[in-house]
């Protein structure tokens, strides 16, 4: 059902499985068919215009949210990074006309799930805001799960983040999921397409570094605050295996191989480049 701005709120108890979510858009259209089938489906939602602060969808207890990018203008990267910050248990659909390919790649690295091309269907829009609600849920860290310490490093899955000596490492979302997937196969090695499946949620494109890219960011972190120990270990061509052991004479000799590889990503996530703010989508 269609909520009213009152009710959506910290008060409101939605019924297990019940899908949550805000649209911000103003295309009349898109929206009337989108709220016939959310309708249909018996899901709650809620339209508005535009931005609003962060802490108020918060206050709204969504699990997912479906947004016009472009409807947004110049603040709209700042306002996704900021949600996908605040709410990392909200699925985030990017639903906008006429988008590159550097804005979907930026898009989905500041923090959205899905990127969605207008026109679009209202079934798969409601389809692929099932499935990332469906990927939220699973992520969710069990109710007795506790932290997992390995080496200097506590990864605590109810906060989203991991801790050396009491001290955040302040990973991203992504870069938080990335790493629990990694440290739950702790000692296997994991291939590239299966940490891209598992993390961003569909099959990883031909030519995509994104995995490579966010465990150079990842490898950063964790060796500016913990530089006795190497916790992800590079197989070359296949993937990556998480398995801390302190730093040792052997350890070092592998740092220059990993460097010149740390170096190559970087040069390839510089050549995919930052798409100025003016050149968002314009809403249609």
């Amino acid at each position: 059902m269609s909520l009213a701005p009152g009710h959506l709120g910290a008060g409101m108890n939605a019924q297990p499985g019940t899908v949550r979510l805000a649209v911000i858009d103003t295309d009349s259209g898109f929206i009337r068919v989108l709220e016939r089938r959310f309708e249909a489906a018996g899901w709650e939602y809620r339209v508005l215009a535009g931005a609003v602060p962060a802490e108020e969808l918060v206050a709204m207890k969504l699990n997912a949210l479906v947004v016009d990018l472009a409807l947004l203008g110049a603040d709209g990267w700042d306002f996704l990074e900021r949600v996908s910050g605040m709410l990392p248990g909200l699925g985030i659909v990017v639903c906008t006309q006429d988008s590159t390919v550097a804005q979907r790649v930026r898009g989905l690295r500041l923090g959205a799930d899905d990127w969605i091309s207008k026109p679009a269907h209202p079934e798969e829009v409601a389809a692929r805001v099932e499935a990332v609600v469906r990927r939220r849920k699973r992520s969710q860290p069990k109710a007795d799960a506790g932290p997992l310490v390995a080496g200097e490093v506590e990864i605590r899955s109810d906060q989203f983040q991991a801790f050396v000596a009491g001290r955040s490492l302040g990973l991203t979302r992504r870069e938080f999921e990335l790493l629990q997937v990694l440290a739950d196969g702790q000692g296997k090695v994991i291939e590239r397409e299966d940490l891209y499946q598992r993390v961003w949620g569909y099959a990883m494109a031909h030519g995509d570094r994104s995995v490579d890219v966010f465990v150079r960011k990842l490898r950063a972190k964790l060796q500016k605050d913990s530089p006795g120990w190497s916790y992800i270990h590079t197989h070359f061509g296949v993937g990556y295996r998480f398995d801390p052991e302190p730093s040792s004479g052997d350890a070092a000799l592998s740092q220059p191989a990993e460097a010149e590889l740390d170096e190559a990503l970087g040069a390839a996530e510089a050549e995919l480049g930052s798409t100025p703010a003016s050149d968002l989508p314009r809403a249609g």
